[in-house]
């Protein structure tokens, strides 16, 4: 007899199942992209409860967005080392495809950024690399296209491809991470009542008469943990940057990031935007925004580099002749 326990999560839906010698013991899935790390084992806890005898462990390798694929390569990997049992990789678009009987055809997954992974398939079988672009170049093949929210990756179609397709050893990112390390030797923590005065006297060195007054600082300080979240970086114990966040409804706006001007460029305020949007996605936010000043060619490619995008401008915002450049960035 030969068990399986297949799983997903190169979508936004987290997928099991256990099938044994083709007989499907346990399916399930749950859908949110935030859930992966939480739910995978509750759901592989599920399927064991009905037979905890497993001989290989399948995974779907992708393409996927690089922090949710990797939840199940890293739990699948993790579980075939503890048991001593071999595991095998599927490429998840392979998975898609194999519940489709079309004879041309383009699976297609959500990537962010308003873009999308995919490969082309001609009477089942991959005919072009995954690979991932916008969503409307793939209209100029003019043949079918099918998305995840009709085809998911099923679990019990990823079993049986483990058994009878050449095994995929790699994750299949096709772009690079948007991880970074760590700064060195920098702390981040939430900003406390503290750290105030240090915040609004770097706020004065570095805006100038632009900067925010002390009453502005502390009202919208006063506005987290709740509906707004105020970081800082420390470095030597010394408060070295600060970011704010505020939600309301379905849109968050980053009202401040800062960074002192001996520690800029390494690192730092790309960690704390990244914690902000982070907050943003916990809040379930749809969009983040953020006002930059025209001209600040220094922080407008970090921006950029997070899928910000010019909306509009502002002119006078920050004082006479000083024009806002609006941003956004979609959190879908």
């Amino acid at each position: 007899m030969s068990t399986v326990l297949a799983l997903d999560t190169s979508t936004s839906q987290s997928s099991v199942a256990l099938v044994q010698d083709g007989k499907v013991l346990f399916t399930k899935s749950h859908n949110d992209s935030l859930s992966h790390a939480e739910v995978l084992p509750k759901l592989v806890s599920q399927a064991l409860a009905l037979n905890n005898k497993v001989d290989l462990v399948a995974v779907g390798m992708g393409p996927g967005p690089f922090t949710g694929l990797r939840v199940g390569i890293a739990f699948a990997q993790s579980f075939a080392l503890a048991r001593q049992i071999n595991w095998v990789g599927v490429c998840s678009l392979d998975v898609m495809a194999a519940a489709i009987n079309q004879d041309e055809f383009i699976v297609s997954t959500d990537a962010k950024r308003k873009e999308r992974f995919w490969a082309r398939y001609k009477d089942g079988v991959r005919v072009t690399q995954p690979a991932v672009g916008k969503a409307e170049e793939l209209e100029i093949f003019k043949i079918p296209i099918y998305k995840e929210e009709d085809h998911f990756p099923d679990p019990v179609q990823l079993a049986k491809l483990a058994l009878t397709s050449t095994a995929v050893t790699q994750p299949i990112y096709v772009r690079k991470p948007d991880a970074y390390p760590l700064p060195a030797g920098v702390k981040f923590r939430p900003m406390s009542s503290m750290d105030l005065a240090v915040a609004i006297s770097i706020e004065k060195e570095v805006y100038g008469q632009t900067a925010w007054s002390v009453d502005q600082f502390k009202e919208e300080f006063a506005k987290s943990p709740k509906s707004a979240q105020y970081l800082v970086a420390e470095f030597e114990q010394e408060v070295i940057a600060y970011g704010g966040i505020f939600c309301v409804a379905e849109v968050a706006d980053i009202h401040t990031l800062t960074v002192v001007a001996n520690h800029r460029r390494k690192g730092v305020g790309r960690e704390l935007l990244k914690r902000l949007i982070d907050w943003a996605r916990v809040k379930k936010a749809q969009a983040v925004m953020l006002e930059m000043r025209l001209g600040n060619d220094a922080a407008q490619p970090l921006y950029k580099s997070f899928g910000f995008t010019e909306i509009s401008k502002r002119e006078n915002y920050y004082g006479p002749g000083l024009t806002a450049v609006v941003m956004r960035k979609e959190l879908k």
